[in-house]
């Protein structure tokens, strides 16, 4: 099973809104096929290994980190395909919690007469699995956030200044988490003093949709994000009652603006609104690059589930210069939320961090 999810990690950012997936097959003590999921509408990684096995697939055990689907979809059923090719045995990390599958596959087996074991490194699997989860019960994606700061905790200068705080192997990692993830997404304030093209460099697996959080539809119409619309999709996020003519303006200039569709009572309504919205359009992974008022809001409204900090060696001190999270925060010591999983490197001169919230 461990040779399993270290092939299905071979499809992150190629699979999306799918699973990641690993097989493999075992006869006689002896691996006779292997696969995984390789991209979205491939073959799945149980076909993918009894193709490789071929004959030699029958009367073998198929580990598989999650559920086989029963169900028609860009694939055919992979419980037909385990079934026909004579796989006696089937070991599942993990139930599906997709609700087209969720037992189904399972209780297909089993009736066919195939032996099943399930949760077999079942923690593992659900760790590397945890977007696709969420997005199946939560339907909502995955919240990463990415930070470069300072020494003391700061993410600019008193003047703003941001450029670089980090080294150039830690820009290098943003931009390879860049092009694994659906959307990326800043505020308006971000926007406007960066410019910024949010694209990865070079392009990544998949060409993820820039979002602005922009309440009045402000972003001008001459900003790089607007005018490399054609090549990469920007969605504004706008309020209910953002102007229309700046609305029509952004959407004539080949943007997509989305409009809440209410007055939200909180930032924390406007990102359920906003998160509920992304998830519909099956969006797994999402990456957050904006400051301390947007990553304030989403701490606050326990809506992060990610984190890759980047910690650089220099000093800028200022009082009112920028900290990573603000909002209200929490009171107590004793209310913070622990990083989980955390792991450091060291990149170039900068340390790098990151571990899960949930």
């Amino acid at each position: 099973m461990a040779r399993a999810l270290e092939l299905a990690a071979r499809g992150e950012g190629l699979v999306e809104p799918n699973p990641m997936v690993g097989c493999v097959l075992v006869r006689d003590g002896a691996v006779v096929g292997e696969g995984w999921h390789r991209r979205f509408g491939a073959p799945h990684a149980e076909v993918e290994a009894l193709r490789e096995a071929g004959g030699a697939a029958r009367g073998a055990t198929a580990y598989v980190t999650l559920e086989p689907c029963d169900h028609l979809g860009k694939t055919p059923p992979c419980t037909a395909a385990l079934l026909e090719a004579g796989v006696v045995r089937v070991v599942v990390a993990c139930q599906d919690p997709n609700p087209q599958v969720n037992g189904r596959g399972l209780a297909r087996l089993q009736a066919a007469g195939v032996a099943v074991q399930v949760g077999v490194l079942a923690g593992e699997a659900a760790s590397l699995l945890a977007p696709f989860i969420k997005l199946m019960t939560q339907r909502r994606p995955w919240v990463i956030a990415k930070w470069a700061m300072t020494l003391d905790g700061k993410l600019a200068t008193v003047a703003g200044d941001s450029r670089w705080i980090s080294d150039e192997p830690s820009r290098a990692v943003v931009h390879r988490l860049r092009g694994r993830v659906d959307a990326i997404i800043v505020g308006r304030g971000t926007a406007a003093r960066d410019d910024p093209a949010l694209t990865a460099r070079p392009a990544g697996p998949r060409l993820a949709t820039r979002i602005v959080l922009d309440s009045q539809a402000t972003l001008p119409v001459s900003s790089q994000l607007v005018r490399t619309a054609s090549q990469a999709p920007v969605l504004v996020a706008a309020a209910a009652d953002a102007p229309s003519e700046r609305c029509h303006a952004l959407r004539s200039s080949g943007v997509e603006v989305w409009q809440a569709s209410r007055a939200a009572a909180s930032p924390a309504d406007r990102w359920a609104e906003l998160l509920d919205e992304l998830g519909r359009r099956q969006m797994t992974n999402v990456l957050v690059e904006g400051g301390s008022t947007v990553l304030g809001a989403l701490f606050d409204a326990g809506a992060l589930d990610e984190l890759h900090v980047f910690l650089a060696p220099k000093l800028v001190g200022g009082a009112t210069a920028p900290s990573p999270i603000g909002g209200a925060g929490t009171p107590c010591i004793s209310d913070a939320v622990l990083l989980r999983d955390a792991k450091l490197e060291q990149l170039g001169a900068d340390v790098y961090l990151h571990g899960r919230l949930h």
